[in-house]
């Protein structure tokens, strides 16, 4: 099949699971036939490793969301299915230029889609074909658009087709084709554009020329002057963060104890000055390890500050992280406490790349390269994973189980719930639960979620 061929389809199948439904279960159709339609798409050559994960990621991504439909499962798809056809053209291209070539081809897409010559087969159709595009097709769209539009101008005109049943939701009908054919065309077609393609070495992780001589960054300051503002810079920032540790830890598990509220406003607060405090010192770290500077033979004591530094950060992280446990044991489990563990552990991983680059003495590019993949596996842990069942189940241990919060504001956790009303013997907590389970069960099969339908009532 041509690429014109995978577009018509997909469009069509689209129209075809949407057209009077919600998203649900259909979202998860889709994505597995884009993924499948891609792996057979896709050349030999460009299989490569990535791509296969990828190919696997965006399938059980599209089984996530038919299951839980949420905002993590359709990041998920999305970002999963989009790095999946990026990868299916350009095994060479930089994931991080993902963003602006998806982003041109939003804004470009209407010039392009009526490009015809560039993405339809130039040769004429020929036979059967050539004629209900030109007799059915055509004739068929104009008359819909000029229909719609006459019928809002004009109550006569409109009533004279008042005795016929339409049993078609035109407006619907004309916004879900929009839809399909601007994601299927974006999908099959997207374009990279040679401002995008030149900048792609400069995300390059290492360096061409590992043996130039280092230059001054400024002209007004020399080498020496440079080197030597790293090393007293570094040296102040380590002494100082000695300082910080110290002062931190001593609030944090020496000082009285306070009510639950102060005490989560304060974890908080002090979660996210680590995680600011983490993410100045890698900019730091990148402006003073940056192009020649890397092979600085005389920069050896900058380099072993630099490293202190990740240390103490690393030692500060791991604080917080101890801090937060303490939190859990005492108040149990929530969202937000589970996002703590996620920031932090990916500061870390942050901080361990960052001495990655120091010592193997990437660019500054391998960074945000490497990164960006740790962000892609948050983003799956998030989709695939049942938090809501797992804050639940944790915090059912608890003598404080606080019932009426966890039926409201966990999510999936009604298999957990119902287990703990069997436990108490409370048919009222039972009937509350299967109350909200019954409207998740109502719509049609295309709308539905998929985790609900396991509950056995």
């Amino acid at each position: 099949m041509k690429t014109h061929h995978y577009i018509f389809l997909t469009t069509a199948l689209f129209i075809i699971v949407f057209y009077n439904e919600n998203i649900g279960l259909n979202l998860g159709i889709i994505g597995i036939l884009y993924a499948l339609l891609t792996g057979y798409k896709t050349p030999e050559k460009n299989r490569t490793t990535a791509f296969l994960i990828l190919f696997i990621t965006s399938i059980v991504s599209s089984i996530a969301f038919a299951w839980y439909r949420d905002f993590p499962s359709l990041l998920a798809v999305v970002s999963s299915l989009l790095l999946l056809s990026y990868r299916s053209r350009q095994r060479k291209m930089k994931t991080l230029l993902l963003v602006p070539v998806f982003v041109i081809n939003c804004f470009t897409f209407i010039c392009r889609f009526f490009s015809f010559d560039q993405w339809l087969p130039k040769r004429n159709i020929s036979g059967i074909w050539q004629k209900i595009f030109a007799f059915v097709l055509i004739p068929l769209v104009l008359i819909a658009v000029f229909f719609g539009v006459y019928s809002a101008g004009s109550d006569h005109f409109a009533n004279l087709f008042t005795n016929i049943e339409w049993d078609v939701n035109f407006w619907q009908l004309l916004f879900i084709t929009a839809l399909g054919t601007f994601i299927a065309f974006n999908y099959w077609n997207y374009t990279v554009e040679k401002l995008v393609y030149k900048q792609n070495h400069v995300l390059d992780n290492d360096f061409q020329d590992r043996n130039k001589t280092p230059r001054p960054t400024y002209s007004f300051l020399d080498l020496d002057a440079e080197r030597m503002s790293g090393v007293i810079s570094l040296f102040c920032l380590n002494i100082l963060l000695i300082f910080f540790l110290i002062t931190y830890n001593y609030e944090q598990f020496y000082e009285v104890s306070k009510t639950p509220n102060q005490l989560s406003e304060e974890t908080h607060e002090r979660v996210n000055a680590v995680i600011v405090s983490i993410i100045m010192a890698i900019l730091v770290i990148m402006f003073y390890f940056k192009s020649s500077f890397n092979f600085d033979s005389k920069a050896g004591l900058m380099r072993a500050l630099a490293k202190v530094w990740i240390f103490l950060n690393a030692v500060l992280i791991i604080s917080a992280m101890l801090k937060n446990s303490e939190y859990i044991i005492n108040y149990g489990f929530t969202y937000k406490r589970l996002g703590v563990y996620g920031f932090l552990i990916l500061s870390l991983i942050g901080l361990v790349v960052t001495f990655i680059k120091i010592q193997r003495k990437k660019r500054n590019a391998f960074l945000f390269n490497t990164m960006t993949w740790y962000f892609y596996g948050t983003i799956l842990a998030c989709s695939y994973i049942n938090w809501g069942s797992f804050i639940t189940s944790q915090n059912m241990k608890r003598n404080d189980f606080n019932f009426d919060y966890h039926l409201k504001s966990t999510n999936f956790s009604e298999k957990d719930l119902l287990k703990y009303a069997e436990q108490k013997n409370n048919i009222l907590l039972k009937k509350q639960i299967l109350s909200k389970v019954k409207e998740y069960e109502s719509p049609t099969f295309l709308s539905k979620i998929l985790y609900y339908e396991t509950i056995n009532e």
